[in-house]
């Protein structure tokens, strides 16, 4: 007769369409990493596509290794994960490596990572975790203001590296998901009160280049600021030399004649938008969609709690990643050093994402089906 319900892994719920749509993005994004940087000096960035096309192989290993994770488990992992987190952290304070003003990144063998990179994905794992322990059923606020208060020494850390726009994408994870998770109206006043009250603070603590990047974005004409607006207004000449078509692989002006800065990573976007156009653009942000679109999909179907909101945090990242690095190519949000996700190189980005979407898989694949017995 029919029976109690049982749990058990089927592929027929493992969303191909979400690992296509991420393999075409990366494959996209390699192209564009040798487009940017072809014929460079620099033997390193010469090869950035080649190491990508490594990163690519290795991601896709960690997306099928999080897929077979049984998400389930990370629950027993939040408080080790808190652990590990601020270790880390800890660990890039007393001995990371510094690169352009900053320090960031930790030296691992021949090569540098960036632990914030994953360090993200962390975050989400505590916030579902914890999310789902302390704040779901019945909401009190204390809960929410203890779990913040645990957060602010670590992103204090991170503040100090100093990354500004690793700090605003971990505190949007953190309100994403605190939304997610059913905030009552009155929660949110609250909080959101906090918020504004605290913001002068902020602005008396930020560091010069802060400052410097703030101002750029509200007076980029300014005399102090021409030098530092330079790749901004280099993005937009990309972004209108693209036109509706663009000029084609390998043939936009300001990459290939070197104008535009940093073109591999944070303004890659530019790089697409002259090589592509306006067309091509669209297309690249609606394959970006498609993702979140099926990330979305995973979250409805979620079972439980704590798989909703783990697919919740991972789509929040996303989308603010790409809002973010879009908008400061085209000048609607200041630079903040935002990666475009599947796109820009990096390998701790692109690892770590793709793991990720594979634990994303995870909640997929483990649904509650009726059974006989």
């Amino acid at each position: 007769m029919y029976g109690a319900t049982q749990r058990r892994v089927s592929f027929a719920d493992f969303d191909w369409w979400l690992v296509g749509a991420a393999v075409v993005l990366a494959v996209f994004g390699i192209a564009m990493i040798y487009s940017a940087t072809r014929g460079v000096v620099d033997p390193v960035l010469q090869n950035r596509w080649l190491a990508q096309v490594l990163f690519l192989g290795l991601g896709l290993a960690a997306l099928f290794a999080g897929a077979l994770i049984d998400y389930r488990l990370l629950r027993l992992l939040g408080i080790p994960s808190f652990l590990i987190f601020v270790l880390v952290l800890v660990l890039v304070e007393l001995n990371g490596v510094e690169q352009n003003g900053a320090t960031r990144w930790l030296q691992v063998g021949n090569t540098v990572v960036q632990p914030t990179e994953a360090g993200k994905f962390l975050l989400i794992v505590i916030m579902a975790w914890y999310l789902n322990r302390f704040f779901t059923e019945r909401k009190p606020l204390a809960a929410l203001i203890l779990g913040l208060a645990l957060l602010a020494g670590p992103l204090y850390l991170v503040y100090r590296q100093p990354d500004l726009g690793m700090i605003v994408t971990m505190l949007f994870i953190i309100g994403a998901m605190i939304l997610m998770s059913g905030i009552t109206w009155l929660q949110a006043l609250t909080l959101g009160g906090a918020a504004v009250a605290g913001l002068p603070f902020v602005y008396r603590s930020l560091q010069d280049y802060m400052l410097r990047r703030l101002s750029m974005f509200i007076a980029p004409g300014a005399r102090d600021n021409v030098d530092a607006a330079f790749n901004v207004r280099q993005a937009l000449i990309s972004v209108g030399n693209g036109g509706w078509f663009g000029r084609g692989w390998l043939d936009g002006s300001q990459s290939q004649l070197y104008f535009l800065r940093v073109r591999h990573t944070d303004f890659i976007f530019s790089v697409v938008a002259e090589e592509f156009g306006f067309v091509g653009s669209v297309a690249l942000l609606g394959l970006l969609g498609f993702v979140l679109w099926r990330l979305a999909i995973a979250m409805d179907r979620a079972e439980d709690e704590f798989g909703r909101l783990l697919v919740g945090g991972v789509g929040a990242l996303i989308l603010f990643q790409v809002f973010i690095n879009v908008g400061m190519n085209l000048r609607v949000v200041p630079v903040t050093g935002m990666t475009l996700p599947l796109i820009s190189s990096g390998g701790s980005s692109l690892i770590s994402t793709l793991f990720a979407l594979g634990l994303t898989q995870s909640v997929n694949l483990r649904r509650t089906r009726a059974g006989y017995g």
